[in-house]
């Protein structure tokens, strides 16, 4: 399989990567659009002319936004949250153009889980997401080439999904483990829709946005913070020389979302604004999509396991 490339790299923003693209008429929705990656992800997208909702659990965060990018508007979401998923949707009318599934926590220290017994970092990184797909399923299909873009991480390279324990009910729960297996899930997410819906004229990709300072790092101590080199000795952030700006973070999301050099484009996982290769996950591994992030029958099997979960 030849990788999709573009001429875009690392250090280009999410502005850069449409720019001359024309969105007008396009609908869209960017879950966490109220806060760092989300807030240039629409930027970007409205700034090119799309009509974007901000799918946010406070939509009063979202209120300068909306005063800089008139036509956008924010409605209450709450992804670990599967009745206010439902009632997002259901809300919902007309055609969907592009559904940028772009919010998510890290590293809950913590076990915690929503009202159906999941662990909170897959039901908000995952099942939030899969439920809302499912639940816009319709409105995708009624628009002309719909994309889903899942915003993953670089996490899903060092573990799969455990079908055997995705709760931590019988393990001691690990916040680094957690994360690491719902980002894995988010790329399967993008697999399963690509299988299922391509002949509905729907596409699906994942991405990693690259290391960048956040609020979703707020739970992160200041002993990881220093693991990851983002924090010195006396706790001040630090930025390395392979961080992104917010700007250049949303970048590989806005390409997957907008730009015509994606078109038909499905089931894949990019990072810094091409296409990964598919390698063996492990600790020591840093880039590149492991194989169980992509692997069909695993994306085939976590479907079943959420579906009757959202319905």
């Amino acid at each position: 399989m030849t990788l999709t490339t573009t001429s875009f790299g690392m250090r280009a923003t999410a502005a850069e990567v449409i720019d001359g693209v024309d969105l007008s008429g396009r609908r869209m929705i960017v879950t966490g659009g109220a806060s760092g990656l989300g807030v240039e992800t629409v930027r970007a997208l409205a700034g090119a002319g799309a009509q974007v909702t901000i799918a946010t659990r406070n939509p009063a965060d979202a209120e300068p936004l909306l005063k800089e990018l008139p036509g956008t508007r924010a409605v209450a979401l709450d992804l670990a949250d599967l009745a206010s998923v439902r009632a997002f949707c259901e809300a919902w009318s007309g055609p969907l153009d592009g559904l940028i599934a772009n919010a998510g926590v890290m590293m809950l220290p913590t076990h915690q889980v929503n009202a159906q017994g999941w662990e909170m970092q897959l039901a908000t990184n995952y099942l939030g997401h899969f439920a809302l797909a499912v639940g816009l399923h319709t409105a995708l299909q009624a628009a002309e080439k719909a994309r889903v873009v899942v915003v993953s991480s670089g996490a899903q390279l060092r573990a799969g999904f455990d079908f055997d324990d995705p709760q931590f009910e019988r393990h001691p729960y690990d916040p680094f483990l957690a994360y690491a297996q719902s980002k894995t899930a988010d790329v399967l997410l993008a697999v399963g829709i690509s299988r299922r819906w391509a002949e509905h004229g729907i596409t699906a990709n994942a991405c990693a946005p690259g290391v960048i300072h956040t609020n979703l790092a707020r739970h992160m101590d200041q002993a990881t913070m220093q693991a990851f080199g983002a924090m010195d000795a006396d706790g001040n952030l630090v930025t390395p020389d392979h961080f992104k700006t917010p700007a250049q973070g949303a970048a590989t999301t806005v390409l997957l979302a907008a730009s015509p050099l994606l078109d038909d484009v499905t089931g894949r996982y990019f990072e810094d604004n091409q296409e990964s290769e598919v390698v063996d996950g492990g600790p020591d591994v840093m880039v590149g999509v492991a194989k169980w992030s992509v692997d069909p029958a695993a994306a085939d099997r976590l479907w079943d396991y959420a579906l009757p979960v959202v319905r």
